[in-house]
């Protein structure tokens, strides 16, 4: 009876300390969140006088939005001591209604009346004529924290055509829906650089793209005249979610935070003919073909223990993109711990794999004239691709882009700015 009254207290003593410290943890989330501004809310609070009096061009798209949901498009152009003047859409758009990839033409607006320039077009970099008048560029897009994801390259062209018709520019931080922390994967081969990867960044590189700005800025000889409105309490340990910001998709195949999380990796399976799941519910979750046993893949990557992450037998039809309308099989990605998941070494293991096991049916995308396939340049570089070909294992890939990431981190430590 003496054991049982022990436990009985302990259980009593746990029932009332475990509420109040989760309520202690929900609390200080809700502090944080409070607390926490993003470039938008700080130029409005704090840095206005960067636009006020000047005629204004800005770049964004549906992702650019205040704490209310409005768009910045609205919220600039309703401010009494602003003129905005024009809008440039990048891939996708401003209002995100085009596909990946789908010519963008020049537009009014139908809300404002103003005119929309197209950066996903003819051109990727804005005109002398499609500036004139423009006294401040401005750019607000939530990017996804992936090297091939291609807003960060039209704020790059931006930030050239900025120095180049004397228009400063402004950049308004946004977070990293990766977190800040993390650093993984091969830095891209300069041989290699291309729209989905102009620089020599990593994969993964964990920075804002106020902070990429900053580098892009100085380390590749842009020289615009740049200002970051950096963001207000954010923690690059936070998790997207811990910001407290509703997510907006970025592009219409980044549904949820949680296909940005496995996007750095999976998304190497569009260099393939394998299908990344576009045209499901769960682009870059679902990834399959239908030459694939998807017990025995899932089996196979299950084999591996990957850190943070589970896969699970699936099948699929996709409706549009490779294999559309096609009983696809292959596997579900299930990240169960988003800190100790490594998206990019998850996806190589899963081109690795599914290349070991179906040899026959497995291909690369075309190589183009100069030898290059689409994974190279989404990888970054020739090698990674030659390597499994050659059965050269994941260890070896990982071994050899390691001292290239390590160096990156020297050069990224002098841009952080959280």
């Amino acid at each position: 009876m003496k054991k049982w009254g022990i436990f009985l207290t302990l259980l009593l003593m746990f029932s009332f300390v475990l509420p109040g410290a989760q309520a202690t943890n929900n609390n200080n989330r809700f502090e944080h969140r409070q607390n926490f501004k993003t470039g938008l809310e700080r130029l409005l609070d704090q840095e206005m006088s960067v636009l006020e009096g000047k005629n204004v061009g800005l770049i964004t798209n549906p992702t650019g939005i205040d704490r209310s949901l409005n768009s910045i498009v609205d919220v600039l152009y309703n401010h009494p001591d602003i003129e905005l003047k024009a809008l440039y859409g990048p891939e996708h758009g401003v209002r995100g209604s085009a596909q990946a990839g789908q010519y963008v033409e020049f537009y009014t607006d139908p809300k404002t009346g103003l005119p929309v320039y197209s950066l996903y077009g003819a051109t990727k970099k804005p005109t002398p004529e499609m500036l004139e008048g423009i006294d401040v560029l401005v750019f607000d897009i939530q990017d996804v924290g992936t090297r091939f994801y291609t807003y960060i390259y039209t704020m790059a062209y931006a930030m050239e055509a900025a120095k180049e018709n004397n228009i400063p520019f402004v950049v308004l931080d946004r977070p990293n829906p990766l977190g800040g922390e993390q650093v993984e994967g091969p830095v891209l081969d300069p041989a290699y650089s291309s729209f989905v990867g102009l620089y020599p960044i990593p994969l993964r590189h964990g920075m804002t793209v106020g902070e990429l700005a900053n580098l892009f800025n100085e380390e590749f000889g842009i020289g615009a005249d740049l200002k970051v409105v950096e963001m207000k309490g954010w923690k690059r340990s936070w998790a997207y979610e811990d910001s407290g910001l509703e997510w907006v998709l970025p592009s219409p195949n980044m549904p949820t935070k949680d296909t940005a999380l496995v996007y750095p990796g999976s998304a190497l399976i569009e260099g393939t003919n394998v299908s990344e799941g576009r045209g499901t519910t769960k682009p870059f979750e679902l990834i399959g073909a239908p030459f694939i046993n998807g017990d025995e893949l899932a089996k196979k990557l299950n084999d591996e223990a990957l850190p943070g992450v589970k896969f699970r037998s699936a099948s699929f039809i996709p409706a549009s993109s490779k294999h559309a309308g096609k009983l696809s099989h292959g596997v579900e990605i299930h990240v169960t711990d988003g800190q100790l998941f490594q998206p990019v070494l998850t996806g190589i293991t899963l081109v690795k794999a599914i290349h070991d096991l179906y040899p026959n049916d497995f291909q690369f995308r075309a190589e183009d004239s100069k030898g290059i396939s689409f994974f190279d340049l989404l990888v970054g570089n020739g090698w990674v691709r030659d390597y499994i070909e050659s059965g050269r294992s994941v260890d070896e890939i990982v071994s050899r882009y390691n001292d290239e990431l390590e160096e990156f981190k020297e050069l990224r430590a002098q841009y952080l700015l959280y």
